[in-house]
C-alpha cells in the first residue's frame, strides 16, 4: 500500500566540502633510519634529518609533528626500533596527519610488517609517502606496488644476512672470529678479549664457591646480596648466569665458536647448535681468567652432581611435587602408559570423583617453552609487577610507626634551621654562632633522612626480591628454549596447576600465576 512519503519526489542536495583537501594543514613527521654505525652513514643520517625539515616547511601548508629516527639499528625487526615504535604511537593517538620516508626498505624489510604498519595507519587516515619510489599509500593503487617493493627489500635484507652468515663462518674456519659481546670479566678492545681485572675477581669467586660446595643457586643469592651487577648491568642474579659463567670455556682462554645459529627463515631466529651446524674450538685464543686444572675441576664436579644444583635427589622427577590437580588440591603422579609419560591426579587414578584428565608430559613440557619465550620477549609482564610491588610497600611503610617517627624529626629539624635563618638575618644570633648551628642541624637532618630512607629499604618484601631474581634469569637466559631445560624450570616455576582438561597456570616462584593452553591426551 503506497504511502504519501512514497508519493514524494526524492530530493537529493549536493554540499561541497568546505575545506578541500589541499587546503587542509597537514600535521607532517618523517622517519629516517640507519642500518651501520659507519661514519658515512652517520653523515646520511644527519643529512636526512637536515632534508625532511626542508620539505616540511617549504610547504605551506604542512605542519612538522617531529622527524623520527633510529641510528645503528636494523630494520629486520620493528620491534627492535625504538622510534618507528614511538612513531606508530603517535599515529595511533591522532597526532599526525602523513609520514615521509626515503624509501620502503628504510621503512621496513619485513614485508609482512611493512603492510601491516602501513594497512594500520591507512585505517586510521594516515597516508605515507616514498620519496624514491614516489608511492603515496593513500593512493588505493598504490597497496600492490608497495608489497612488490616490500618483498623486494626483504629479499636485499635477506641476502645482506647470508652474506654476514657466510663472512662469520669464514673467520670462524680461520679462527680469527672471537665473539660479538664480551662475557663477564672480559672487555672487547680491537677485536680482542681483553681481561677486566675488576669484574674477573668476582669471576674467580664465582669458581672458588662452587669448589668449596656452594650450589649455582646459592652462589646466585650471595652475588645479588653482595650488590655484584651481571654482565648486563642486572641487580638481581639467576642460577643461569652463574652456570654460564662455570661452563664457559672462554675463562680458561679457549673458544668454542658457533654454539648458537641463525635460521634460513625471515627474520632469522638463533637457536642453539646440537649438531646442525659445524663448530670450531681455538685453544688460547685470548688471555685467561682461571686456570685450566680449576676450571676441568668444575667440569667434572658440575656433572657429577648435576641433579643436586636444583635441589633434588638423583632419583627424584623434575615436575615431583610440582603439578597440583585445580579441581580437588591433590598432586599429581607420573605414571608410564604404552612408553608415553603421563601425569594424573592421585584422587583421579583412585577412581574418586575428580574431573580432571591425566595430562602428557610432553604437552607439560610444550607449554613451559611457550611461556618461557613469552616472558623472555615481554619482560614488562615481571618489571610492571616489580614496579607495583615497590609502590605499594613504599606506600604501606610511609605509615609505620618508625617512619611518622622519622618524618616529625626531619619537620622539627627543618623548622629549626627557618628559625634560625630568620633569626639571623634580624642580626639576632652572630655570625659564628649561626655557622656552627646551622651545620648541626644540617647534619641531623641528613642522618634523618637517611635513617628514613633505610627504614624504607630494609623491610624488603620476599616477592620483591624474587621478582628481581626473576627479571635477572630470564634477562640471562637463552632467546628460547629449544628443548625442555629441568634447571631453569626449577628456578622459574613454583606449581603447575591443572585447572581443566584444555588449560593450566604455571605459578612463578615469586607468587605470580600465568595460564597456558594444553593439548589433552587421554588415556
Amino acid at each position: 500500500m503506497a504511502t504519501a512519503r512514497d508519493n514524494l519526489a526524492r530530493k537529493q542536495i549536493f554540499i561541497p566540502a568546505t575545506q578541500p583537501e589541499t587546503e587542509l594543514c597537514l600535521r607532517v613527521a618523517a622517519y629516517c633510519r640507519v642500518s651501520t654505525d659507519s661514519e658515512d652513514q652517520l653523515n646520511s643520517f644527519a643529512a636526512q634529518n637536515e632534508h625532511y625539515v626542508e620539505i616540511i616547511n617549504a610547504h605551506e601548508r604542512w605542519e612538522m609533528v617531529d622527524i623520527y629516527a633510529d641510528e645503528g639499528i636494523s630494520g629486520r625487526s620493528a620491534k627492535k626500533r625504538d622510534d618507528f615504535q614511538r612513531l606508530l604511537s603517535d599515529c595511533r593517538k591522532g597526532k599526525i596527519d602523513k609520514v615521509l620516508v626515503k624509501s620502503i626498505s628504510r621503512f621496513a624489510r619485513n614485508t609482512a610488517e611493512c603492510l601491516a604498519a602501513i594497512r594500520e595507519l591507512k585505517a586510521l587516515g594516515i597516508s605515507i609517502f616514498f620519496e624514491e619510489h614516489n608511492i603515496d599509500t593513500s593512493m588505493v593503487s598504490s597497496e600492490m606496488l608497495t608489497a612488490v617493493l616490500a618483498a623486494c627489500a626483504q629479499a636485499e635484507s635477506e641476502s645482506i644476512s647470508r652474506n654476514m652468515r657466510w663472512s662469520y663462518q669464514k673467520r670462524m674456519e680461520s679462527g680469527q672470529f672471537i665473539t660479538c659481546k664480551a662475557p663477564m670479566g672480559y672487555r672487547l678492545v680491537d677485536r680482542q678479549l681483553v681481561v677486566h681485572e675488576e669484574e674477573a675477581e668476582i669471576v674467580r669467586m664465582i669458581f672458588r664457591l662452587f669448589l668449596s660446595g656452594w650450589n649455582t643457586i646459592e652462589i646466585a643469592k650471595e652475588l645479588t646480596r653482595m650488590g655484584v651487577t651481571t654482565r648486563d648491568g642486572l641487580d638481581a642474579w639467576g642460577f643461569t648466569s652463574v652456570r654460564c659463567i662455570l661452563l664457559n670455556e672462554k675463562y680458561v682462554g679457549d673458544a668454542l665458536l658457533q654454539k648458537r645459529y641463525s635460521t634460513e627463515a625471515f627474520p632469522p631466529v638463533k637457536r642453539r647448535n646440537k649438531g646442525e651446524m659445524p663448530q670450531y674450538y681455538v685453544e688460547n685464543s685470548h688471555p685467561a681468567i682461571i686456570d685450566r686444572e680449576t676450571f676441568d675441576a668444575v667440569q667434572q664436579l658440575y656433572n657429577s652432581k648435576r641433579p643436586q644444583i636444583v635441589g633434588r635427589s638423583k632419583h627424584q622427577h623434575n615436575l615431583t611435587q610440582k603439578v597440583v590437580c585445580g579441581s580437588c588440591g591433590t598432586l599429581f603422579r607420573r605414571t608410564i602408559v604404552r612408553g608415553n609419560a603421563y601425569w594424573v591426579c592421585n584422587k583421579h587414578n583412585r577412581g574418586e570423583d575428580c574431573p580432571i584428565q591425566p595430562v602428557q608430559e610432553i604437552e607439560l613440557y610444550s607449554a613451559f617453552l611457550r611461556l618461557y619465550f613469552n616472558l623472555r620477549h615481554h619482560p614488562e609482564v615481571l618489571s610492571q609487577m616489580l614496579k607495583n610491588l615497590n609502590l605499594v610497600r613504599r606506600r604501606r611503610m610511609l605509615w609505620s610507626p618508625g617512619v611518622i617517627e622519622l618524618n616529625k624529626t626531619i619537620s622539627d629539624i627543618s623548622n629549626q634551621i627557618h628559625t634560625l635563618s630568620l633569626l639571623q638575618k634580624q642580626g639576632a644570633v652572630r655570625s659564628g654562632t649561626y655557622v656552627s648551628m646551622s651545620n648541626q642541624l644540617a647534619e641531623r637532618l641528613r642522618q634523618a633522612k637517611q635513617q628514613k630512607e633505610k627504614l624504607l629499604e630494609e623491610e624488603d618484601d620476599d616477592t620483591i626480591e624474587q621478582t628481581r631474581i626473576l627479571l635477572g634469569i630470564v634477562a640471562d637466559g637463552p632467546e628460547c628454549l629449544d628443548e625442555f631445560d629441568e634447571e631453569l624450570f626449577c628456578e622459574l616455576i613454583d606449581k603447575i596447576v591443572v585447572e581443566s582438561n584444555t588449560r593450566i597456570r604455571f605459578r612463578l616462584k615469586n607468587g605470580l600465576e600465568l595460564p597456558e593452553s594444553i593439548e589433552r591426551t587421554v588415556r
